[in-house]
Parts: C-alpha cells; sequence; structure tokens
C-alpha cells in the first residue's frame, strides 16, 4: 500500500487525457446498445432520466471547451482541491442545459462522437499550463481535466444503477485519478492526521484533528474500496449505511466521516 500523502499530488497530463478519453469510451459504447424505453427510465438524480444523465455526461468534456472560449484569466487564484465544494453552486445550470443538451439531440451516439472529436481537438491546441476561468478558480487546463475522471466515473455509476443489467466498466486509471482527487479533497477538508484513510490500490490519506500518528499502527483507520468511496464522496450511499453493511472499516474513536461527507454533491 502506498504511504499517506504529505505532498501536493500531481497527475501525468498525457495518463489523464488518456484516462478521460478510455472513460469516455466506455459509456459512449454503452450508449450504442440503450434502448428508448431504457433512455427514458429513471435515475438516481432527482428527476433526471437516462437521456438527460447521458447528455450530461458528454457536457463533461464539452465544459472544457466552453471554458477555452472564456478569456485566459490573468493569474492562478484555485486549486485543484478547491473543485469539489465549488461545483454545487453550478447544479441548477448544470441541470438546465442537460436538459436542452437531451432535447436538442436525439442521435445521442453521434452527439457523443462530435463531442469527443472536439475534446481531443482542443487540448490538442493548447497547453496544460492555459488557465481556465473555473467555478473553483482560474485553474490549469491539466488540472481541470482531472476533474473530468471524476465527472465521468460517477456517472459511469450512475448510468449502471439506472440500467438493470448494464455494467460499463471503469477505466483503471480513470477510477485511480477520481479517488485519489476526492481523498485529498477530504483531507483539505479535515486537516489534521489522526485518522488515516485507505481506499487501496489507489490512495491513503491523513485526515482528521488529533494526536498524529508516526509510527505503528494508526490508532484511528478507515478502509474501504474504490467505488465505495466515489459513493461516499459523492452523496450516493450515507456513511452510516455503508459502515453497517460492512463496506467500510472504521475503527478508532476519530474514524467517524460523517461530519465531513459528501465532499461533493
Amino acid at each position: 500500500m502506498p504511504p499517506a500523502r504529505k505532498r501536493a499530488r500531481t497527475y501525468d497530463p498525457a495518463r489523464t487525457r488518456a484516462a478521460v478519453l478510455a472513460q469516455f469510451g466506455n459509456v459512449r459504447a454503452a450508449v450504442r446498445t440503450l434502448t428508448p424505453e431504457q433512455l427514458a427510465a429513471p435515475t438516481r438524480l432527482g428527476d433526471w432520466t437516462v437521456r438527460e444523465l447521458v447528455a450530461h455526461i458528454g457536457m463533461a468534456l464539452t465544459a472544457v471547451e466552453r471554458l477555452l472560449d472564456e478569456p485566459e484569466p490573468a493569474r492562478q487564484d484555485g486549486r485543484l482541491l478547491d473543485w469539489p465544494s465549488a461545483i454545487a453552486a453550478d447544479a441548477d445550470a448544470i441541470a438546465a442545459t442537460a436538459r436542452r443538451t437531451a432535447a436538442d439531440h436525439s442521435d445521442l451516439d453521434a452527439h457523443l462522437a462530435d463531442v469527443e472529436r472536439r475534446f481531443t481537438a482542443r487540448l490538442d491546441a493548447h497547453p496544460g499550463g492555459r488557465l481556465l476561468p473555473t467555478s473553483a478558480g482560474a485553474l490549469p487546463l491539466a488540472d481541470y481535466v482531472v476533474t473530468r475522471t471524476v465527472e465521468l466515473v460517477v456517472h459511469t455509476d450512475d448510468l449502471n444503477a439506472a440500467v438493470p443489467g448494464l455494467d460499463v466498466p471503469h477505466d483503471r486509471q480513470a477510477l485511480a485519478a477520481c479517488t485519489r482527487l476526492l481523498a485529498d479533497a477530504l483531507a483539505a477538508k479535515a486537516p489534521g492526521g489522526s485518522t488515516e484513510v485507505r481506499i487501496p490500490p489507489y490512495a491513503v490519506v491523513q485526515c482528521v484533528e488529533g494526536p498524529r500518528h508516526t509510527r505503528g499502527t494508526p490508532p484511528n483507520v478507515v478502509e474501504t474500496d474504490p467505488l465505495t468511496w466515489v459513493r461516499l464522496a459523492t452523496g450516493r450511499t450515507a456513511w452510516p449505511d455503508a459502515v453497517a453493511d460492512a463496506r467500510v472499516s472504521a475503527s478508532g474513536e476519530r474514524a467517524d466521516l460523517g461530519p465531513y461527507l459528501p465532499l461533493l454533491t
């Protein structure tokens, strides 16, 4: 298991790009199999249909194009770890855009193919250091692309939950980047060193105020699998339910992460 993070994590832009495109490709392949009845089915995202969810998944990539069309900020004033908590303010606009996009594109596969083509072209045309005016402040393009792994992994899971029998795979690198970003966001939200959170094989972080663990077995340990962690961090699964169902192992008086979750809604 890797050591707990002490420095800001870095991501390789080429691997992140490949992960985003791989996960988007997995979704595209699944969408081609969906029937009109399945596309009209409800999801766990309020009153969104599967069609609207698929349209929103496409927006994970079109957001990059939209931000690149904005004037470049003069300086970076945001952090990658600020992004999960910042996007809630955009929820109403995001939902409206998803509904409009779903209504405007009867052929979702053709739409997603065009989205992928434009995304790739825009990444080819701009350096990773190009600043974007995101809801979390001005961030480099390379950092913002990391957030796309979160959008794609989370909503792939939503899609699987909405369509019985559908099993869209999660690209390993996309799931890894998503898991790490959300784990680091927890450490930023609840700074400290009293609790070790383990999400093998991708991440280990220390968080929560209290006595800092330095050697031996930590007194407070939380461990879970990547998809359960993603669901906890995004509010798809409640902390008490995950603990009760043994999807999370939590030991120690400071091992209750319920007060800090979800990180992204």
